[in-house]
């Protein structure tokens, strides 16, 4: 099957607030200190643009929306970016999906003169850890200070 990797855009809110909200509770990422209760997953295309320095990507097979990943400034910190919300629907791993747009967030976080790249995650996201490891993230013993998912057992980072 052929994906598209587009910009996050309103009329794909709800679908990707579900997606994430699904897969979180799949992995038990529910309620606070955990991405998929964010705020902002209610409206991505509302605090992901271009003239914040934050990019949110969705990846569609014809109109169904199967995941997404995101860019964005760690705490307002014009060199650190945080890696963010990399959700798929179990139908759509397997398939390069997220490195394809994990890739995409890297480069555009290179683009923007991120010098570093955080993120946060659970120890049983396996199959995410193992992408981000390829991508040169290295484990760190904790989170950054300032970081809002306190749930999250896993933190990473890369130096762009």
């Amino acid at each position: 099957m052929t994906y598209i990797i587009e910009e996050i855009r309103p009329e794909f809110d709800d679908a990707i607030c579900q997606t994430i909200k699904n897969v979180g509770r799949d992995y038990g990422a529910v309620g606070e200190g955990f991405g998929p209760s964010d705020s902002e997953v209610l409206n991505m295309s509302r605090h992901y643009n271009r003239t914040t320095k934050s990019l949110y990507l969705i990846a569609r097979i014809g109109d169904r929306v199967m995941g997404g990943c995101g860019i964005a400034s760690f705490k307002g910190s014009g060199e650190v970016c945080e890696l963010r919300k990399l959700f798929l629907l179990p139908e759509s791993r397997g398939m390069g999906i997220g490195k394809a747009l994990a890739q995409r967030c890297l480069e555009f976080a290179q683009s923007q003169g991120y010098k570093q790249c955080y993120l946060d995650t659970l120890s049983n996201m396996k199959s995410a850890i193992a992408l981000y490891e390829q991508f040169g993230f290295k484990h760190l013993d904790k989170p950054f200070d300032g970081t809002i998912h306190s749930g999250c057992d896993v933190w990473m980072l890369k130096d762009l």
